[in-house]
């Protein structure tokens, strides 16, 4: 086993988000890619299982190997941050192989009408099954532990660092005494930040910031920007995607605030509470800078992105929100699929 894997939990996320602000000097930077469909479809390693798609069974053998449970991805054919999972984060040697030691993968495919079964024993397509998991984004992964437990869901693509915590946090049993957000923050918690740091925009809102929609509804939706100073992926969201036309266009029938994930700024929150903004960051389960959470005009969370997103994916969110499609179809997923003619 690679010995990076045998440090401490909560010391070895320390080490792997520190990695992040460095990361991009040392080698090609796993944030940056382009998030166009891709022409070609992405292939699966030849190590990720060969199903028969009832994943009991799958549960069954993976823990009799000695593994400590199954990780189910949810991905499609030409997806661009799929691909990144599959090129850059299993591509890595320690990756890969703390993957295997610990967990058999298995693949869905979010379009497809071919059955499966999953770990309570229900059959559905699997199209179906990814609309239960709510998998809005993909790649997204599942973690059931030993007992048919989901453990972790991550939805979206996440680099190498933040990955391998996510590992290690199911493969410890980690989850079972707190959340993964928790988890984190106890590994980076030598790492503060100034508020100075933070890069702002325009359009964002000055405090204070009273975000009460429930007894005050507004007329315009909210964006919540949580983030964090020394922050390469805000960085790469401010002086890139928030540089777009498009973006920007779209961003001016929204209101929208920035608030330090770790910070002491008093908020009153959409539902009206009295929180500092760190209180409504673990709250709301936060646990990835910079996370977008975007509350309709009465206060109700329609829908967040919490991992890495480039402009397809953020202008496809924004105009889900302000075409009201969160109206007409229950999730994001059944919009992409209506609004491409599927």
């Amino acid at each position: 086993m690679n010995s990076q894997f045998l440090l401490p939990g909560i010391l070895y996320a320390t080490l792997m988000l520190w990695g992040s602000f460095v990361q991009a000097s040392e080698e090609e930077d796993p944030l940056v890619f382009d998030d166009v469909p891709l022409k070609n479809m992405v292939q699966h390693p030849d190590w990720f299982k060969e199903s028969f798609l009832d994943l009991q069974e799958d549960l069954s053998e993976a823990i009799s190997n000695g593994k400590k449970g199954i990780i189910v991805y949810f991905g499609q054919k030409r997806c661009p941050y799929c691909r990144q999972l599959m090129e850059v984060n299993f591509k890595q040697p320690d990756i890969v192989k703390y993957t295997r030691d610990n967990f058999d993968v298995i693949a869905i495919d979010i379009w497809s009408p071919e059955e499966v079964t999953d770990p309570q024993g229900n059959t559905m397509t699997q199209r179906d099954y990814a609309l239960r998991m709510g998998t809005n984004f993909t790649p997204s992964l599942v973690f059931y532990d030993k007992d048919g437990r989901i453990a972790l869901r991550l939805r979206g693509y996440y680099p190498p660092y933040q990955f391998r915590a996510a590992l290690e946090y199911v493969a410890g049993e980690h989850y079972k005494r707190e959340p993964f957000h928790v988890y984190l923050a106890r590994g980076d918690s030598s790492l503060r930040f100034d508020t100075d740091d933070m890069v702002e925009e325009d359009f964002f809102l000055p405090p204070p910031y009273n975000l009460d929609r429930s007894r005050f509804p507004a007329e315009r939706p909210l964006a919540v920007f949580f983030e964090q100073g020394n922050c390469h992926a805000c960085d790469i969201l401010h002086t890139q995607l928030l540089r777009q036309p498009a973006i920007q266009k779209l961003f001016e029938s929204f209101e929208s605030v920035q608030l330090n994930r770790r910070g002491d700024d008093p908020v009153i929150t959409p539902d009206g509470r009295k929180l500092t903004a760190s209180q409504w960051a673990d709250s709301l389960g936060v646990f990835y800078a910079p996370t977008l959470i975007f509350f309709d005009e009465k206060g109700r969370e329609i829908i967040r992105v919490d991992s890495v997103v480039h402009f397809f994916r953020l202008r496809n969110v924004l105009n889900f929100i302000l075409s009201k499609g969160y109206l007409s179809h229950p999730s994001f997923q059944l919009w992409r699929s209506a609004e491409s003619g599927r």
